[in-house]
């Protein structure tokens, strides 16, 4: 009996469809924690015909990831398609971008900064840049990584003829119009806001429905977005506040959109914090199971716009459906996942006051917290490191 020759494990096992094909895209691949999406390093990438990169996150889990699209002044891309979904938060520039729908028809619709669309699955669409002296710089999170690595086949993904009429939605959609959903959720579970559409003309002026559960003041909507199954939603927390801790699957993609401030991140039982600060541009993915939590610094409300796997028609994972029935907000001395302000670590608290004090902001969580004592406590009270990614940082 004749021994088989020892496989190189790299040849034909563990094999990564996904990190395969980003790598052979030839643009920068960026991994941090997180990323200033305005001044990551782009190169040519053939595929689009412009500028590009890839923005992984650690926290990226194995379904989500995001690219970067830049298209030169007076430039546009070439026309392309495949089988992932995917979402595009315009970051800065303005532009337009043409769909060709299965029936030879096509749908075209203008874009400003913090536009935020969906092209239908496996539609072709190209993008043009409208101004003859800025860039067009857009975020693009997709669900390439569960589709490249379940088919593992680039041409099956970037060529196949397959069309998806019941995706198109109706013509409306790519106008910036859509149907809004009051869902009810049960007994002392908040009403999830639903609008669906294709096309968002600016997400800071968007209408937004109250989210209680989530932090006094705080709004919400949540997307449906070409009938996909990945979510997307908005939020925004007041002046003078800030959200409540949580930890959910990973993969959610947060774009910080309006205001300033930042987010801090932890896991169970950590003494430290990561913090990463809250300004357009700036987008992170907590990775599984840790917690994080929103805070405004500045005089007027800050927004955000997530996106992940799993959309509110299509939950697609049981923990999405649990967010989706309410548990994403219910506290987790109930069995949910998130901190209540009573159960929060007094340190939190402390470095927000010390934080607006220095902007100029007046506190409105006095209904919830002794703020004396807590400016009260003694250093050693204190303690712990709070680190930042070094690929955002500051402000420049």
């Amino acid at each position: 009996m004749t021994e088989a020759p020892v496989e190189d494990l790299s040849k034909k096992f563990l094999l990564d469809p996904y990190n395969d094909w980003a790598a052979g895209e030839g643009v920068p691949i960026h991994l941090d924690f997180g990323h200033d999406l305005l001044a990551l390093e782009t190169g040519r990438w053939d595929r689009y015909d412009a500028k590009g990169c890839f923005a992984h996150t650690h926290g990226r889990g194995d379904f989500m990831s995001n690219y970067v699209i830049e298209v030169d002044p007076g430039k546009k891309t070439r026309p392309v398609k495949h089988l992932y979904e995917a979402f595009f938060y315009a970051l800065e520039g303005f532009g337009s971008t043409v769909v060709w729908l299965a029936n030879g028809a096509t749908r075209t619709f203008e874009w400003g900064p913090k536009a935020l669309f969906a092209i239908p699955l496996n539609c072709q669409y190209q993008i043009f840049n409208s101004s003859g002296r800025e860039r067009a710089r857009l975020s693009v999170t997709t669900d390439a990584p569960l589709t490249l690595n379940l088919y593992h086949n680039q041409d099956f993904v970037f060529n196949n003829p397959f069309v998806f009429p019941e995706r198109v939605g109706e013509g409306r959609h790519f106008e910036g119009e859509g149907d809004h959903t009051p869902v009810h959720r049960g007994l002392n579970v908040a009403t999830l806001n639903v609008w669906e559409t294709n096309f968002v003309h600016d997400l800071t002026s968007f209408k937004l429905y109250e989210l209680d559960a989530r932090g006094k003041g705080s709004l919400n909507v949540s997307f449906v977005l070409a009938d996909g199954t990945m979510h997307a939603h908005t939020s925004e927390i007041p002046t003078g506040r800030y959200n409540k801790a949580h930890r959910h699957a990973a993969g959610t993609h947060v774009h910080a959109v309006d205001g300033e401030g930042y987010s801090l991140l932890w896991y169970e039982g950590d003494s430290d914090f990561v913090e990463l600060p809250w300004r357009h541009g700036v987008m992170y993915t907590p990775p599984f199971w840790m917690f994080h939590q929103h805070f405004n610094t500045c005089d007027r409300p800050a927004r955000y716009l997530a996106c992940s796997l799993g959309s509110r028609r299509y939950p697609f994972i049981s923990l999405r459906r649990k967010s989706a029935e309410g548990f994403g907000s219910t506290s987790i001395q109930q069995g949910g996942r998130q901190i209540e302000y009573e159960d929060q670590d007094p340190r939190l608290h402390r470095k927000w006051l010390e934080a607006i004090r220095a902007t100029g902001v007046q506190s409105k969580m006095g209904d919830f917290f002794d703020e004396p004592a807590i400016m009260a406590l003694p250093k050693e009270k204190l303690t712990g490191v709070i680190s930042t990614p070094k690929s955002i940082g500051p402000a420049i």
